[in-house]
């Protein structure tokens, strides 16, 4: 295990330099830069560009400009915001409790809810649930985000008025009950793709299980179908699950990007897509960077657990 451990810690590693080159290639060769809208609008004279160029080290090859960044990322310092001074890690310690908080919900919910589903297609293959289980998977995941969200703030906020149109909170309340009526919608919004996927994959995982030897066997003597339903058809048609979950963090983050611009969710979508706007380098690489730590370490979490759940990937991974 240990072994293991190692070997999937450098191939993170290698990982994450090959996405950090990638990234800070893109976004310095991109057009424009942090002062470009202020030479566009006039608002900067040429020396004050020169002056804030040789501040920020925007003048200087890009190489280099990276290799400082990765010194100064390895070393804990990961940069000061452009745009209001503030170190990096803070602002996305600020913004990154309301995106778990809305990623945990979801997923809470939509594993519930998906899986159910899963469970009650696969008990009644091919019939009228089934196949109604099966449309509304594939209309979920056709359907864009961005377009649900909308369709759920004009149906629940504008005509019903049942829920807040946005935002994590009223001002000046703040409440759990009024943070929770804020996190119904986005909830929903962000679980629907969850939900669909999670329903088609556990469907096809207990119909893999159903059909085992084991299962006939205790059919034959007589165990009650439900004991066998959660006794031993769940408790493996579980495990492929624990996969799932793993790589669907980076599903998830990238539905939480356009969830949280259209709810207004001060999460780091928001952060990321403001960011970007305004070229603000620092705070663009250091939450790309979070967010493949996020998705790395949830899949070398997600490969932990199913090696302590089957004993024949922990036996094969010594």
């Amino acid at each position: 295990m240990a072994r293991y451990l190692l070997r999937r810690l450098l191939q993170s590693l290698l990982l994450l330099a090959l996405v950090s080159v990638i990234a800070f290639a893109i976004l310095h060769l991109a057009p424009g830069g942090p002062l470009a809208q202020f030479v566009a609008t006039g608002d900067l004279g040429q020396e004050d560009v020169d002056r804030l160029m040789a501040q920020y080290g925007l003048n200087r090859p890009v190489p280099v400009q990276y290799l400082e960044w990765a010194g100064n990322i390895a070393t804990g310092d990961w940069g000061t915001s452009y745009r209001d001074q503030l170190p990096v890690l803070k602002k996305i310690g600020i913004h990154v409790g309301p995106t778990l908080e809305l990623m945990v919900s979801s997923t809470l919910l939509a594993m519930f809810i998906g899986g159910m589903i899963g469970i009650l297609g696969a008990v009644k293959r091919y019939s009228f649930f089934d196949h109604l289980a099966t449309i509304g998977a594939m209309v979920a995941l056709s359907i864009p985000t961005f377009w649900f969200g909308l369709a759920v703030i004009y149906v629940f906020s504008v005509n019903l008025g049942w829920l807040p149109a946005g935002n994590r909170e009223t001002i000046g309340d703040g409440s759990f009950i009024d943070r929770l009526q804020h996190l119904v919608a986005p909830c929903i919004v962000l679980a629907l793709v969850s939900t669909a996927v999670w329903s088609r994959y556990m469907r096809s995982s207990m119909l893999d299980v159903v059909n085992q030897d084991y299962i006939r066997t205790a059919k034959s003597k007589g165990v009650p179908a439900m004991q066998i339903l959660l006794r031993h058809a769940l408790r493996n048609a579980l495990l492929p699950m624990i996969t799932i979950t793993g790589l669907h963090v980076s599903t998830l983050l990238s539905g939480a990007l356009v969830t949280e611009t259209v709810f207004t969710w001060p999460g780091m979508g928001r952060l990321f897509l403001d960011s970007v706007s305004n070229r603000d380098y620092p705070v663009v690489m250091g939450m790309l960077m979070f967010t493949a730590c996020m998705v790395l370490l949830g899949s070398l979490v997600a490969d932990l657990l199913y090696s302590v759940a089957d004993p024949r990937i922990k036996g094969a991974s010594k």
